[in-house]
């Protein structure tokens, strides 16, 4: 056997090693590069951002580097485990730990933080997200014309609230969110910049949306672990004998899925129309378009034994004059919501997220949204 081989079988082992076998960063399956110097193995897509880091990370291909002995040493001694109790050892419960699925500026500023800058290597360090107050500048869709233009944002965890104002020294805002009602995810792709972020949250029970960046990764990183952090406090105040576990998923959350179905109106006689639908949770809502601020309509996805129901396909006799062909009905206790995909495939995935929040129990709080729907609607 050459000393290569000797190599490749001995990091081989090594990976075999609890925790080694996904990407130290990301949680991404079966790991082939490694950074040397911090002693982890890492996915291809968190090496490139280790390569960015050059100062503090040396990264090398698991199977086509060339490997020296004090380096596999090292990466016997260390390993993915060990390495995330140093530099893991304090990291916020509010914090968002990004997986593989995640967009690149959030992982880049996760590594960032644990690697370069040690936020999380000590405990008692002031971080930046906890100081109770944040102000600044983020470049804000403009609602009717579409353009960004520089807005200024205020969060405060006093009164629990995220402001925005369209000038500097303006000294009305031209909204004030409540963070129990907001919900923040990084839609770069939809928004058209590698930092964007999608703030929703409820003004009189509609959703709304505003869509923000800043050239800055770092900067609307903090920001949006900055929400978190709020967040967590007023829920703590709010329920006071709710465990961390119990009140993390109800910060920030990526969005269920997001695309294109047709629908058709309440008469079930209009024609089908194509529309944006965002599942966020239990509400689906549709836009005309992506971008717009105000969805067109929602639909609450209740309990399945409470009435609430999902079918393939559309019932028969349904006038139907749109293009895509793969139907999905919703029936909830006041009427029926016909929908059509454009292929099986994402017929069946629409289904199965319908099917899963339709199964998951409703909390409290759940019931009285959807008492407030019916209301509403």
């Amino acid at each position: 056997m050459s000393g290569s081989e000797r190599k490749i079988r001995a990091l081989r082992e090594i990976l075999q090693k609890p925790g080694n076998n996904t990407c130290a960063d990301c949680g991404a399956p079966d790991p082939e590069w490694a950074s040397c110097s911090l002693g982890v193995f890492i996915c291809l897509a968190c090496s490139g951002i280790h390569r960015n880091i050059q100062e503090i990370s040396k990264v090398k291909s698991v199977g086509l580097s060339h490997w020296e002995d004090q380096e596999l040493e090292f990466m016997a001694k260390n390993g993915n485990e060990p390495t995330k109790k140093i530099y893991e050892a304090t990291v916020p419960v509010y914090y968002y730990k990004p997986n593989h699925k995640d967009c690149q500026v959030l992982r880049e500023q996760w590594i960032r933080a644990k690697y370069e800058r040690k936020e999380f290597s000590e405990a008692g360090r002031n971080l930046i997200y906890e100081e109770g107050t944040r102000d600044g500048m983020l470049m804000k869709r403009g609602r009717d014309n579409g353009q960004f233009l520089n807005r200024r944002f205020v969060l405060s965890e006093r009164e629990g609230t995220l402001k925005y104002f369209t000038k500097f020294d303006a000294k009305d805002p031209k909204a004030v969110i409540k963070v129990d009602t907001i919900n923040a995810t990084f839609k770069p792709e939809k928004i058209g910049n590698p930092n964007g972020l999608q703030i929703t949250y409820l003004k009189a029970y509609s959703t709304r949306n505003i869509f923000v960046y800043h050239d800055s990764s770092k900067e609307i990183v903090d920001w949006f672990n900055s929400i978190r952090a709020v967040q967590l406090h007023y829920l703590k105040v709010a329920f006071p004998g709710a465990t961390d576990a119990e009140l993390v998923p109800k910060l920030t959350r990526n969005f269920l899925k997001e695309g294109y179905m047709e629908k058709t109106g309440p008469r079930q006689t209009e024609g089908f129309k194509k529309r944006w639908f965002t599942l966020d949770h239990r509400r689906l809502m549709y836009f005309k378009d992506p971008l717009d601020a105000f969805a067109k309509g929602e639909v609450f996805l209740g309990n399945k034994d409470h009435g609430y129901q999902i079918f393939p396909g559309l019932p028969s006799g349904t006038h139907h004059n749109g293009s895509w062909q793969h139907g999905i009905t919703i029936k909830t206790p006041e009427r029926c919501f016909l929908f059509t995909c454009e292929t099986e495939e994402d017929q069946e995935s629409w289904m199965k997220h319908f099917s899963d929040v339709m199964s998951a129990p409703m909390s409290p709080q759940e019931f009285a949204m959807e008492a407030t729907f019916r209301h509403k609607h």
